[in-house]
């Protein structure tokens, strides 16, 4: 009897985790293995190999860590410790064709562009708003209301507009309200 009562807890618990929102999560762990062993070599083939070999311990070792733990950690912190991009660099190509190295900070984003000027887009957590930093000078960019609308400065007038459809054509329409075109 004592022995089928542990089965069937055993049983209840596995599938109370398995249907438990901590299995809904970043799975940071395993996506960064999974990441390292499809890019570890430039030879699709030789990746192929050592994912067979190492897949079949390592796939289910990280799975098990980021279900019991990691993402257990994610549901109640908001953050998944592996799952940080913070330090990490990405050269992104602008719409001008141009190369900018992007580095992820604690707080925001240092852009550096080729010719080495740096722009820094951070986030102010006591004002609840983004600035940018170019040059020396700092401008906020906006800031989030308590009403979930986003305050905005545009030609020297402070506009609030809501983050849907409306607020776009809004935000649209005040600034180009300055600007006049003539059709010839």
């Amino acid at each position: 009897m004592r022995k089928n009562t542990l089965k069937v807890m055993t049983v209840l618990l596995a599938g109370s985790m398995m249907c438990s929102s901590c299995m809904i999560g970043s799975f940071g762990l395993f996506n960064k293995y999974r990441e390292w062993q499809t890019h570890m070599t430039s030879s699709k083939f030789v990746n192929a190999i050592v994912g067979y070999v190492l897949g079949a311990i390592c796939y289910p070792v990280t799975l098990f860590v980021d279900s019991l733990v990691l993402n257990t950690i994610e549901f109640w912190s908001g953050k998944n410790p592996v799952a940080s991009s913070v330090g990490k660099t990405q050269m992104i190509q602008g719409k001008d064709g141009k190369m900018y190295a992007v580095t992820t900070l604690k707080d925001g984003y240092e852009i550096k562009a080729a010719n080495g000027e740096v722009t820094m887009l951070t986030y102010i957590k006591k004002d609840n708003a983004w600035t940018m930093t170019q040059n020396g000078q700092t401008q906020e960019l906006f800031r989030f209301n308590e009403d979930g609308t986003i305050r905005v400065e545009m030609n020297g007038t402070q506009h609030d507009f809501t983050l849907d459809d409306k607020g776009v054509m809004e935000a649209q329409n005040a600034a180009f309200e300055s600007r006049f075109y003539a059709i010839r």
